[in-house]
Formats: C-alpha cells, sequence, structure tokens
C-alpha cells in the first residue's frame, strides 16, 4: 500500500521532476481538466472529490514514507488545487493558462486562511493550502469570466 500511496501522492512519480515539481503537478491538473471540461457538474465534481479522498489518503502514507513533512514531491495536492482553480469554469486554453498562472501565485502566496491549513496534519493539511488557495483561483476565475467574458 505504501507504493501505491506514493505513487498517487507523486502522481505517478512525476513530483520527482528536478524542479518545480509543484508546477508539473498543476501542469497535470490542467491536463486533467482539459481533458474533462466538457463534463457536466456532477462528473466533473465526483472526479474532484475522488481525486481529493484518495489525495489525502496518498499524501498521508507519502509523508511517512519519505519521512518528512510536506514533502516535496507530492504534488497531488496541486493537481487538486489547480482542478479546483478551473472548476465549471469551461475556458479553453487561454483562460487555463491564466487559471494556471492564478493558482501558482496563490498557491506561493497562500493567503488566509491557506497558510494556516498547513498546520494540520499529514495528508489532510497536505492538500488542504492547496485546495484553499484553489477557492480564491476559482474565485477570481469567475470575477475575469464576469468582466471578460468574450476573452477566452
Amino acid at each position: 500500500m505504501t507504493r501505491l500511496g506514493v505513487g498517487i501522492a507523486t502522481v505517478g512519480g512525476a513530483g520527482f521532476f528536478p524542479f518545480a515539481p509543484g508546477t508539473v503537478g498543476s501542469a497535470v491538473g490542467v491536463a486533467i481538466y482539459m481533458v474533462t471540461r466538457h463534463w457536466s457538474a456532477l462528473p466533473q465534481g465526483l472526479l474532484l472529490a475522488a481525486i481529493t479522498l484518495v489525495g489525502i489518503w496518498a499524501a498521508g502514507v507519502a509523508e511517512t514514507a519519505l519521512a518528512r513533512e510536506d514533502p516535496g514531491p507530492v504534488i497531488i495536492d496541486e493537481v487538486a488545487g489547480q482542478l479546483v482553480t478551473l472548476f465549471l469554469t469551461g475556458v479553453g486554453w487561454s483562460g487555463a493558462l491564466v487559471g494556471f498562472l492564478l493558482f501558482r501565485v496563490l498557491d506561493i502566496i497562500k493567503p488566509f486562511p491557506a497558510r494556516q491549513f498547513e498546520r494540520l496534519h499529514g495528508g489532510l493539511g497536505i492538500m488542504a493550502d492547496d485546495l484553499m488557495a484553489g477557492v480564491y483561483g476559482l474565485a477570481l476565475m469567475m470575477l475575469l469570466l464576469r468582466w471578460w467574458p468574450g476573452a477566452w
């Protein structure tokens, strides 16, 4: 089970990319979004919930296996956060790029209460701050879509 958990948490080993593994995780999130963006709300929501729940478990397993708190190679949290940022937006590549950049900035600066969520233990703590950054990203995406509906 440890090997499976680490494999999921590192998104098949992509988290071991030698630089910017979080950015790689966000890119994976964009790729998943592009494949699923035409899905209705229920399947998109179920996919996001499944990635989040499995991610909480897997991130906790990986944290123990890698013997580090919030290990860098764990990028399932970035995948989930990126998917939250793009959830039900229906944007194409240009909008997804904007969402990608928004999420990366928010994931780095971790506005309140995202930074506080890092204090939660185990997989939940690893996932929660990125999910919160994703919520902020989604709010900003919705505002941008409202202000410039034809730009995406």
